[in-house]
């Protein structure tokens, strides 16, 4: 694959190796710098963006990729409000489109499980459940994008809770409890976390560094770059 990188931070330089060693080619890359020099002349070059600007920017490039034609991987957290106007755009331009908090696969078998755990415990109402998650001193969003994604799958799957809160708000009946720690320079650890008053049941995935979230967004590339739609990490991972 011919790849524009949109985002050149440590996510983005951790893609870019992955990509090479994969023996794909990285054509452009921009950083906030750089912005311009993705447009209508560079794009047709691309066969695919993969996008890791952060917060602020990521809505407003992923609209410019799609407009300009590109399938796109995104990976950035901390923009979802938008997430509706995007898919709108992808679907009347008959694009390509993937995003996920966390591309890591161990991450998106947590998720699985945890799915079908919150299920279990929808019929086991004295246990109580708690998210925690720890990341590096200089990551701009908390709760983390896959601590929300955790949290709202069980208040899809369980039917006892409303939403999740932040660990210091005041308590709500029917919240999600979600524990955001950020320090030193942790890739990231997510916990979901059961409790009753006779034991805890815990499911837990601990990054090593960020080339398995770099791995993840390669093969989303991969997948999405010969396909028209709106994906997620569950259809990559059916063809696992």
């Amino acid at each position: 694959m011919k790849i524009a990188l949109l985002g050149y931070g440590r996510m983005g330089r951790e893609v870019e190796q992955v990509a090479l060693a994969g023996g794909h080619e990285i054509v452009l890359k921009t950083d906030i710098s750089s912005q311009d020099g993705f447009n209508r002349q560079t794009a047709p070059q691309c066969d695919v963006a993969i996008e890791f600007t952060g917060p602020e920017a990521a809505a407003d490039t992923i609209i410019k990729a799609i407009t300009l034609g590109l399938p796109v991987v995104s990976g950035s957290t901390g923009w979802l409000t938008r997430y509706d106007e995007v898919v709108k755009l992808c679907v009347e331009r008959d694009g390509s489109f993937i995003h996920s908090p966390n591309f890591s696969i161990g991450v998106n078998i947590l998720s699985r499980l945890n799915s079908e755990l919150a299920r279990i415990m929808m019929r086991l109402p004295e246990y109580r459940p708690e998210i925690g998650e720890t990341h590096h001193a200089s990551k701009k969003d908390t709760p983390s994008g896959t601590a929300i994604m955790l949290a709202e799958q069980i208040v899809s799957e369980h039917g006892g809770y409303t939403g999740w809160r932040r660990a210091g708000d005041r308590p709500g009946q029917g919240t999600v409890p979600v524990i955001s720690v950020r320090e030193g320079t942790v890739p990231g650890s997510h916990t979901v976390t059961w409790k009753s008053d006779h034991d805890i049941i815990s499911l837990s995935h601990e990054a090593i560094n960020r080339s398995g979230f770099a791995h993840g967004a390669i093969m989303a590339a991969e997948y999405i770059s010969t396909r028209r739609g709106v994906f997620t990490m569950a259809d990559i991972l059916n063809i696992i």
